[in-house]
């Protein structure tokens, strides 16, 4: 019996060990970190991550978390709102309670967890730092809050590449998450208080909600794939293969996608570069539309076309395929 060793329990490293065992493989999963942890990350979860799921019979486990019910998405440009429905339900789950079910799933079915730095591995699913000129890098934060919520995942759209996602997550929490360039918070000296505060429409939403958690921060993040590099006899999964930008809400979606395909590859012995075609032609469309995006959305005309394009096919240009 072939043997994956997975580096990275993650997302993407689970759905990598659960799709190897399935393809009748033994997986070792390897995760030094403390697990499960709040990372920064909008916490939302597309519709199509119920279809991921489901193909692994984790819908009931995923539904017992009772994760927040998304209808609508709501794209705010300064004062003006552009609110449309979801083609189907999306939820909002928290990282820590998502990359629980997930490890504890593939540990029920057969996986083992190694508490250790892996000299090497099949399947990398690490997620990725990549170095940027300072001055010009972007910054991720993230904070729970209780309150009241509602069914929408909004998203505000800040001068400059800058946005701040608001959704709810599971127990009645909502989850701020967001982007901005390095100028704008070290003018602020790092403080994500002021900078949420100083922009009107976004503190209006906060008004009323009561932070639960200290603000998180990490950085700098960098946009790119590694889809046509040669990444030798390892499979790359989630981060590690590309990193798409948080506003298209399809990060979670897309390492669910590329870990499925690792670990069936890995289990196989695939060529490991038929499994980055398999992974462009997934990925690409998506990824060079939200390069396009993020372009528009940095120029001085950027924000006030996008006020008019449907935020239907906003999102349903942004979406992997599965």
């Amino acid at each position: 019996m072939a043997v994956v060793r997975v580096v990275g329990a993650g997302p993407a490293g689970s759905f990598a060990a659960m799709a190897a065992l399935e393809a009748g493989a033994a997986v070792e999963i390897f995760e030094k970190s403390p697990f499960p942890r709040h990372k920064v990350c909008g916490e939302f979860l597309s519709p199509e991550v119920v279809e991921m799921l489901d193909r692994y019979g984790l819908t009931s486990p995923f539904a017992s978390l009772r994760p927040a019910r998304l209808e609508r998405m709501s794209l705010f440009f300064g004062d003006r709102a552009r609110t449309a429905r979801f083609p189907e339900p999306a939820h909002g789950l928290s990282r820590h309670a998502f990359d629980r079910l997930l490890l504890d799933q593939a540990l029920s079915r057969g996986a083992q967890l190694c508490r250790e730095h892996a000299q090497h591995g099949h399947v990398i699913a690490t997620g990725r730092k990549d170095a940027a000129p300072k001055g010009r890098r972007l910054f991720g934060f993230k904070a729970h809050f209780s309150g009241p919520a509602n069914d929408a995942m909004e998203l505000y759209f800040l001068p400059g590449y800058s946005y701040v996602g608001v959704s709810a997550i599971e127990n009645g929490y909502t989850n701020v998450c967001g982007l901005a360039p390095e100028p704008a918070l070290a003018g602020l000296n790092f403080d994500i208080d002021a900078y949420v505060n100083g922009h009107a429409p976004l503190a209006r939403r906060l008004m009323g909600l009561r932070q639960s958690m200290a603000w998180m921060k990490t950085g700098p993040l960098v946009f790119g794939n590694r889809l046509t590099s040669d990444a030798g006899n390892r499979y790359l999964a989630g981060d590690q293969l590309s990193f798409i930008d948080p506003f298209t809400g399809s990060g979670i979606l897309g390492a669910l996608v590329t870990g499925s395909l690792a670990g069936q590859a890995a289990a196989m012995e695939s060529d490991p570069r038929e499994h980055l075609r398999n992974c462009r032609n997934r990925l690409r469309p998506s990824l060079r539309t939200a390069a396009f995006l993020r372009a528009a959305l940095t120029s001085r005309w950027g924000q006030t076309v996008a006020r008019y394009v449907p935020p239907q096919i906003l999102f349903h240009i942004t979406r992997p395929g599965i």
